[in-house]
């Protein structure tokens, strides 16, 4: 259902979402003076993903976050139509091959054929939990590899995790045999209305409710929670590369055919915060456990620095590890969180082969009197030095906060970031969130800046 002037009708699920037009102004982004940024397009609704095609065309996935119902989208003289719709919610990224379009959407990846209707070619991903399955890329080897995010912060189900009501089943799974500490975690039954204040206890890698034993075996499965897996291109015999992420939320091979991906640290909530996790950029070798849910970039969380403010020192939840899992390529502050990346191979533009990355920011909005840490994090693009693995800021907003924050017209929620057939660096702003509910996002207020160099 739409407006006489053509803008999409909130359904019920975001019906008390103020509606807007969003204010832009390139001029309160800080860029260096060898570029010029400008609006591109505007009034996308909740934009997640972006590819150019070998022709040159522009695609652009909308992620369903606000009109429940994700498009994949084309832009054609001037204007965007679309190519297909009705995914599940959301959709978390597109990309190309031949001819045929890749959507990644909760629980499936699919592909969309020339007639607009699109098939499921990999099903049952398990991303009813926090975090869903991502963005496919292409290997050398003709396969497909994506993402698969876990189902909690931090390996315990707990009060932080809504969807419990809708799939109470729902827990961590590892990508290889685990021995557990037996630590459990206690909070009131929130499945139990008719017993208020009744207690229960949760234990790692275990459905809401349900304690662990000491010493107690997990056995790996190939559809891990925070995993990087595999197909081939019809989505047939999927496979395990690499396991031990926490959210791998996109991931690219550069010319020499290395996997990079973006992995999101841990968060202060739940039956088990962590404090100071930092984002982390990771080469990704095959068979290597990248330290979730005991590790961050490196480190254990047992260390002083990861226990909240006022609260418990995180413990290990796995008894044994067969080893340290590996330093991240580079770093990013707590809160950043980074998503989509692209590498640079147009000297014109800058250093060869550096990585230029969205950061989101942090996942809830934030006051102006409280800017300390996330004004030095998010909601701006970052440059990945590839000779050093050394990050600095390329484009950011000169207030350090998102628009929505500082009433300003530059970066809210930069998402993903692209560079045209012509050498252009396109960033895909996802939009607003609401003022009132920072957990939604206003609709048509997705937007796509464009960088050039002078």
């Amino acid at each position: 259902m739409y407006h006489e002037d053509g803008r999409l009708k909130l359904n019920a699920c975001s019906q008390n979402m103020e509606e807007t037009v969003r204010y832009l102004n390139p001029s309160d982004i800080d860029i260096s003076e060898e570029y010029t940024i400008e609006v591109f397009a505007q009034d996308l609704d909740s934009p997640i993903s972006m590819l150019f095609t070998e022709s040159g065309d522009m695609v652009v996935a909308e992620s369903g976050l606000t009109s429940g119902n994700p498009r994949v989208l084309r832009l054609i003289n001037d204007h965007f139509e679309v190519i297909a719709d009705n995914f599940n919610v959301p959709i978390t990224g597109i990309n190309y091959l031949n001819g045929v379009i890749y959507v990644s959407h909760r629980g499936f990846i699919s592909v969309i054929k020339l007639d607009g209707s699109w098939l499921n070619i990999i099903a049952g991903l398990p991303s009813n939990g926090d975090y869903y399955n991502n963005r496919v890329v292409f290997g050398a080897d003709n396969k497909i590899y994506f993402g698969q995010g876990t189902a909690t912060n931090s390996g315990v189900v707990g009060l932080d995790n809504d969807w419990v009501f809708e799939a109470p089943f729902t827990c961590d799974y590892p990508g290889d045999y685990i021995t557990l500490n037996g630590q459990n975690f206690e909070t009131y039954n929130m499945l139990v209305e008719q017993a208020p204040g009744e207690m229960v206890y949760t234990g790692a890698y275990s459905p809401f409710g349900v304690p662990n034993l000491p010493f107690e075996v997990r056995k790996g499965v190939v559809k891990a929670s925070g995993s990087i897996l595999r197909s081939n291109l019809d989505g047939t015999e999927l496979e395990l590369i690499a396991w031990g992420f926490r959210n791998p939320s996109y991931m690219k091979f550069d010319v020499m055919n290395r996997l990079f991906v973006t992995n999101n640290g841990y968060e202060v909530r739940g039956s088990r915060p962590i404090a100071n996790a930092l984002d982390e950029f990771y080469i990704v070798s095959p068979g290597i456990w990248y330290g979730w849910p005991d590790y961050n970039a490196g480190l254990p969380v047992t260390l002083s620095k990861f226990k909240p403010e006022g609260g418990v020192q995180p413990e290990f939840l796995i008894a044994k590890h067969a080893y340290i899992p590996p330093r991240p390529y580079a770093t990013f502050p707590t809160n950043s969180g980074i998503m989509g990346f692209d590498f640079n191979y147009n000297t014109a533009f800058g250093p060869y082969g550096d990585v230029y990355i969205a950061e989101f920011g942090a996942r809830s909005n934030i006051a102006t009197d409280n800017t300390t840490p996330y004004a030095s994090a998010g909601h701006k693009i970052s440059k990945i030095d590839m000779s050093t693995g050394t990050v600095s800021t390329f484009a950011s907003n000169k207030s350090g906060l998102s628009a929505s924050v500082s009433l300003e017209g530059g970066f809210e929620r930069p998402a993903d970031v692209v560079f045209g057939p012509e050498g252009a660096m396109y960033i895909l702003d996802l939009g607003l969130y609401a003022s009132y509910n920072s957990n939604q996002f206003v609709p048509n207020t997705g937007v796509i800046w464009r960088i050039v160099k002078k």
